[in-house]
């Protein structure tokens, strides 16, 4: 079992950077495929990216593909989100999940993270 905490959200004008960061403390870490979700007012919960256990294989959101990239570093029980070019859209509480390489559902969640572009 994992828990995470992300960090990195903040205020950002529209075209701007902004990078997020997911911490995992406990064990087992590289055993978890991560997941970067979002969910602005009113919305889903909706996936953004996600990466698996290796770093082999990710997956982009087509809205945010060729924006945002998703990196992890087993190292360091770490999982980054850096996302470029944002878009007032792109407004919302950002969230860090894992799942089991053996599992089919993401069961641990961070508390999330807020991000808002302006326009």
């Amino acid at each position: 079992q994992v828990q995470l905490v992300e960090t990195g959200g903040g205020l950002v004008q529209a075209g701007g950077s902004l990078g997020l960061s997911c911490t995992a403390s406990g064990r087992s870490f590289s055993s978890y495929d991560m997941g970067w979700f979002r969910q602005a007012p009113g919305k889903e919960r909706a996936i953004v990216a996600s990466i698996t256990w290796s770093g082999a294989s990710t997956y982009y959101a087509d809205s945010v593909k060729g924006r945002f990239t998703i990196s992890r570093d087993n190292a360091k029980n770490t999982v980054h989100l850096q996302m470029n070019s944002l878009k007032p859209e792109d407004t919302a509480v950002y969230y860090c999940a894992a799942r089991g390489s053996w599992d089919a559902a993401y069961r641990t969640w961070g508390p999330g993270t807020q991000v808002t572009v302006s326009s």
